[in-house]
């Protein structure tokens, strides 16, 4: 296959519906920005095969959030030059008809990742880079920078690069110019120590990806991936707060933004319309020791990581983001598989009928109840997702979700909402994205191999029984052109 023709029949566990090539590595995604018509996701690509490294950035657009057309290769290391270690991550800002991109320069020989930039004056196609650094050297004290954001604030730009420090705080720093080629540091925007998380995770020593959402009420958001410089990337965080005098006053407790293992590096876009969107990178669940390790089932597949589906953030009453599916992917639902209600207890569990490997759901569970996704004839091999009797947190539970022994198992919990639980789940093929009621959220990978078509069974734990209510639609595979393909 040549990363210009359109994917072939592809293994089982290949998305239908979230972003990713025919082929290759990809992570994080970058350059998130509306320009000329057409929303841009340019994104972390190996265009060489399915391992991290040589990094490049690979280029996806479209008018409507729903068809995406996947173009040429839009960025590439040059050799010998500032980033001949690859181009990673940062972003890209739309200003007097061209897009300019921010982006880290690897090199090998530095520790840090300076920002440099490149312009585009076709649409974001093809780049023309800056020829040298923007942000040669980090400032003093820091022990990790890298991953330039940049937005307009009035009639200035600033930027937040991601960082550690030599005391032990995780930053964002920010920077400041009138013309995008001149930039001022201005200090540090938010630094702090590492913050015990719900589930044991922290918000560690690094972050990189350091973000910021500006709201209409006047409060904000700094989103940022926690980075443990011994075992690497951890998780996604975010601290609720407000700017005051240039400077981010956060609240004492930071958050998970995301409750799942599978879910980092995510970026931001502000639309026409004032909304904030945000996509993030999904890793692999499957035998590599740690993420961004070799693994043999990866090279196997020929394909690792994709990126999230938009979501949709606002500010909550209590200070915690509230994240939905945007609300154009509505439009992907196809055929009604699934309207049901009723109880069922541990003695008694129903089953609803078939589901498609792309499956948009709502369920309402009572306390107790819990939803099973069996993926083989013998049931033998399930997801299950459970409305805990006792705590009323909600468990993920993938160690049975996959007979293969390289699948990564494990169990997850979301905090509990109520004497019932509302869920949107959005399935599709080898990952799970779960939205609550209250709008936090919980990715994971899984890796069914049984031979059987998918069933939705309700059944309960803890001895009693439990009501439940469940709707599942079809998600119809978008169509996707593919512009001159990926290769460079």
């Amino acid at each position: 296959m040549t990363e210009t023709e359109a994917p072939p029949a592809l293994d089982t566990h290949f998305p239908a519906v979230h972003l990713r090539p025919p082929a290759h590595w990809i992570n994080d995604p970058n350059g998130l920005v509306f320009h000329d018509g057409h929303y841009h996701v340019y994104f972390q690509y190996n265009p060489h095969s399915a391992r991290h490294a040589d990094m490049h950035w690979g280029h996806y657009r479209s008018r409507d959030l729903l068809h995406w057309e996947l173009l040429p290769v839009a960025l590439a290391p040059t050799p010998g030059g500032d980033d001949e270690g690859g181009v990673w991550s940062g972003n890209a800002v739309s200003h007097d008809g061209r897009l300019t991109a921010f982006y880290s320069a690897k090199r090998d020989d530095r520790w840090h990742q300076p920002v440099t930039s490149a312009v585009s004056y076709d649409g974001g196609t093809t780049f023309t880079k800056r020829g040298s650094l923007l942000i040669l050297e980090p400032p003093a004290g820091t022990t990790m920078f890298r991953d330039p954001y940049v937005w307009k604030d009035g009639d200035r730009w600033r930027m937040l690069v991601g960082a550690a420090l030599a005391d032990g705080c995780g930053a964002a720093l920010q920077y400041t110019s009138d013309d995008l080629d001149d930039w001022s540091y201005e200090g540090v925007f938010l630094a702090r120590r590492p913050h015990p998380l719900r589930d044991g995770r922290s918000t560690e020593e690094g972050w990189e990806c350091a973000q910021y959402a500006a709201f209409t009420d006047g409060t904000g958001a700094v989103l940022a991936s926690a980075w443990d410089p011994r075992e690497g990337a951890s998780c996604a965080i975010y601290w609720p707060g407000r700017e005051e005098e240039g400077e981010f006053q956060a609240a004492a407790t930071p958050h998970l933004l995301d409750h799942g293992p599978d879910f980092y590096a995510p970026a931001l876009l502000h639309a026409p319309d004032g909304r904030w969107l945000m996509w993030a990178w999904i890793w692999e669940a499957r035998d590599e020791e740690h993420v961004g390790a070799p693994s043999a089932w990866t090279d196997e597949a020929g394909w690792a990581g994709m990126l999230s589906l938009p979501r949709e953030l606002t500010p909550g009453p209590n200070g915690e983001l509230v994240q939905r599916p945007a609300r154009e992917l509505l439009a992907l639902r196809g055929e009604r598989r699934i309207v049901a209600a009723g109880e069922a207890d541990a003695e008694r569990a129903v089953e609803l009928g078939e589901v498609s490997r792309a499956t948009d759901l709502t369920v309402t569970l009572g306390r107790g109840g819990r939803l099973r996704l069996l993926t083989s004839r013998d049931g033998a091999e399930y997801l299950d997702i459970v409305h805990d009797p006792v705590s009323g947190e909600l468990i993920v539970d993938r160690d049975r979700a996959s007979l293969d022994p390289r699948a990564k198992g494990g169990s997850w919990r979301l905090p509990p909402e109520g004497p019932s639980i509302n869920v949107r789940i959005v399935l599709d093929h080898s990952v799970v994205e779960i939205f609550t009621a209250a709008g936090r959220a919980l990715t994971l990978r899984l890796y069914p191999v049984g031979d059987g078509p998918w069933r939705v069974e309700m059944g309960a734990v803890g001895g009693g029984s439990a009501a439940y209510a469940v709707g599942a639609w079809d998600l119809a595979r978008p169509e996707r052109e593919f512009g001159g393909g990926i290769g460079s």
